[in-house]
């Protein structure tokens, strides 16, 4: 009975390590790595499960005319932060001080970066103004984000094209 009762609470520690969320900054430095061995950037974002935004964010990225525009520019890595209580598990440990690292603790959700396999910031989601775009979703928040993708990753007119169409769409 001892043993049948060890077993059953070492198989239950076992569970919670493999849903435990990996840190941020192991998050992050996986991307960095993936990125230098890829000749890519990364594209970190910020999100949180309750975030509609974010899902909007992540789907328009992941459809399938846009997924392989993405995927060929960037290593794409997400930290969870600012979860409600009963999904505070879902959180990267230290997303909230990687967030804060990178002047995004008061922008909203999603925040996001892109980075050089350096670990140096091409661009963020604020705009000229300093407002956070998140996700952009207007004619003028698209021309932002685009533009900064471009800049950051030197983008084809098609892919950029590519980009705006989908991010532009009523969501």
């Amino acid at each position: 009975m001892k043993f049948s009762r060890i077993l059953m609470i070492l198989g239950l520690f076992l569970f919670q390590l493999n849903f435990a969320q990996e840190k941020a900054d192991v998050v992050l430095n996986k991307a960095l790595t993936e990125a230098k061995s890829k000749n890519k950037n990364v594209l970190l974002v910020f999100h949180a499960s309750w975030c509609k935004w974010c899902h909007v964010m992540e789907k328009n990225m992941n459809l399938p005319e846009t997924k392989p525009v993405f995927e060929k520019k960037f290593v794409t890595a997400y930290v969870d932060v600012q979860e409600m209580k009963e999904k505070k598990a879902l959180e990267n440990p230290g997303g909230e001080e990687l967030m804060k690292k990178y002047k995004g603790e008061e922008a909203g959700l999603p925040f996001w970066l892109i980075l050089n396999p350096k670990g140096e910031v091409l661009a963020d989601s604020f705009n000229e103004k300093g407002e956070n775009l998140g996700c952009p979703s207007t004619a003028e928040e698209v021309a932002a984000f685009t533009a900064k993708l471009e800049k950051s990753s030197k983008m084809n007119k098609a892919e950029l094209q590519t980009i705006e169409k989908v991010f532009t769409k009523k969501n």
